[in-house]
């Protein structure tokens, strides 16, 4: 018998994916656990497993198709064995049919609506989140909206945002257009041999958002380290009862903890201005979103209240999350929530870097590579292992002064081993 795939909730505030692979086909026999489909969100891939074994019949999706919750993704004839599994199904069908033999004139959209899913076309705009109200708006007054830059929270397109891009193209103000490609159109081919690759599509609405954060925060970029001698030495003893409980610790759960503790202290980094842009909203919670280096692009994982939990507790959590990202196997409800990031490339290289702000966080905290310096005691040069750290912070928020509070607060505790556990 005969059973539809469909895509599961995507999570909240995730409208629809992009069909990023497809590794079946028609005729395919597929067990419980093979990789169907490859779907892309602006924040991480998700993989769609097959559920019951069988022979792939049909496939109803396209690569680079937007699709949403409850697309059908694939028919599907079920083994003998999961047959019994499909009994319940023509009471579904029933139940699909029935608003057709109403009659109701009030119901119309309903009786329109078909079983069989509609293929969407591979599309090249960006995903845009607003609401039905706004959407409309936009409509009324002949606006893409997939032109217009969000100033609302995580980037939501507001009724303003519409007013002031109609109001920006009326007037013929440069700029009214955020999201116009700024690249020029060059035959590179005439130089020399190239390839195109088509960016994954997280990083292609990394760029979008990115782009959109970099507009429109007033950013600022405040430098500082710490000596990490004497921390980098109780990590090299307590790892071991971190291994103990299956985790391998670095020096990224101490890091958090230090900010857990500074954003306790300073409550203004844990805030977001509200859509007004007149009122600071103070979060009570500390959700820290770790920036994960992935094949498809950065993805941020979201470690929940940070400030409640020890150190082999988060190192077990972290090395937990930051392999399913990589595996492609977190939840999108992993990777929203987060009240400040931080974004370490202290295992990679560098000696330091900016951040982009992500709104609506308003700081976000950079870690580069530590390194042994001399450093003068008052008598003498010592080897002191030194660790460069970077805050970049929303200026409408933030002030240098406080930033300048902030880190040094970081740098202190780091230096205070017994503050950490």
């Amino acid at each position: 018998m005969l059973k539809e795939i469909i895509i599961p909730d995507l999570g909240e505030g995730i409208e629809t994916v992009e069909v990023g692979e497809i590794n079946v086909k028609p005729g395919d026999h597929v067990d419980v656990g093979d990789i169907l489909v490859l779907l892309e969100s602006d924040k991480a891939s998700m993989e769609i497993e097959a559920e019951i074994a069988g022979v792939i019949k049909e496939i109803r999706i396209t690569t680079g198709a937007e699709v949403g919750t409850n697309t059908i993704i694939a028919t599907i004839e079920a083994d003998a064995i999961a047959e019994p599994e499909t009994v319940a199904e023509p009471e579904a069908d029933v139940e699909v049919k029935a608003p057709k033999e109403t009659a109701e004139p009030q119901t119309p959209v309903e009786e329109e609506i078909p079983k069989a899913p509609i293929e969407v076309p591979v599309t090249q705009r960006r995903i845009v989140s607003a609401s039905p109200s706004v959407r409309r708006f936009a409509r009324e007054l002949g606006c893409d909206i997939s032109l217009v830059a969000g100033t609302g929270p995580k980037g939501r397109l507001l009724k303003e945002d519409i007013q002031n891009y109609v109001k920006g193209r009326l007037g013929g103000e440069p700029g009214a257009n955020l999201n116009r490609p700024l690249q020029p159109v060059i035959d590179f081919s005439q130089w020399g041999e190239i390839e195109t690759v088509r960016l994954s599509k997280i990083r292609r609405v990394t760029a979008v958002n990115l782009q959109s954060a970099w507009q429109t925060i007033p950013h600022v970029t405040q430098y500082d380290e710490t000596d990490i001698t004497d921390l980098e030495a109780f990590r090299k003893v307590y790892k071991h009862a971190a291994a103990k409980e299956g985790g391998k610790l670095s020096i990224l759960p101490f890091i958090m903890k230090a900010v857990a503790h500074a954003l306790t202290k300073f409550p203004d980094f844990n805030s977001s201005l509200d859509s007004s842009g007149e009122n600071l909203i103070q979060k009570k919670y500390i959700h820290l979103g770790i920036a994960v280096d992935t094949e498809a692009g950065l993805v941020v994982p979201v470690i929940r209240d940070v400030d409640q939990k020890n150190l082999t507790q988060l190192t077990l959590e972290l090395g937990d999350v930051s392999t399913r990202t990589r595996e492609r196997k977190i939840k999108p409800a992993e990777l929203v929530g987060a009240s400040f990031s931080i974004s370490s490339l202290g295992g990679i290289s560098g000696t330091g870097f900016s951040p982009i702000v992500n709104p609506p966080q308003v700081a976000i905290l950079g870690v580069s590579r530590a390194k042994i310096t001399p450093e003068y005691n008052g008598s003498e040069f010592l080897p002191r292992l030194m660790l460069p750290f970077s805050l970049s912070y929303d200026h409408r928020v933030i002030d240098g002064a406080a930033a300048a509070r902030f880190t040094k607060f970081i740098a202190e505790e780091l230096q205070t081993i017994k503050n950490l556990l």
